[in-house]
């Protein structure tokens, strides 16, 4: 079952919607745009990928 984290776009990029998701022992930052960042054992990593992706 995929873990979702959803996390809240800036108001000046309002296309840019992450979420991460479970694969296994791994987890994927995805964003609405299309990126998608690395596999992650942390899931806290993932977010961080969604973060930066997200700042710019």
């Amino acid at each position: 079952m995929a873990q979702q984290d959803g996390l809240e776009p800036p108001p000046n990029l309002p296309e840019h919607r992450t979420t991460t998701q479970d694969k296994g022992p791994f987890c994927m930052a995805r964003c609405t745009c299309g990126w998608s960042g690395p596999a992650r054992r942390a899931r806290s990593q993932a977010r961080t990928d969604a973060e930066n992706h997200r700042a710019g």
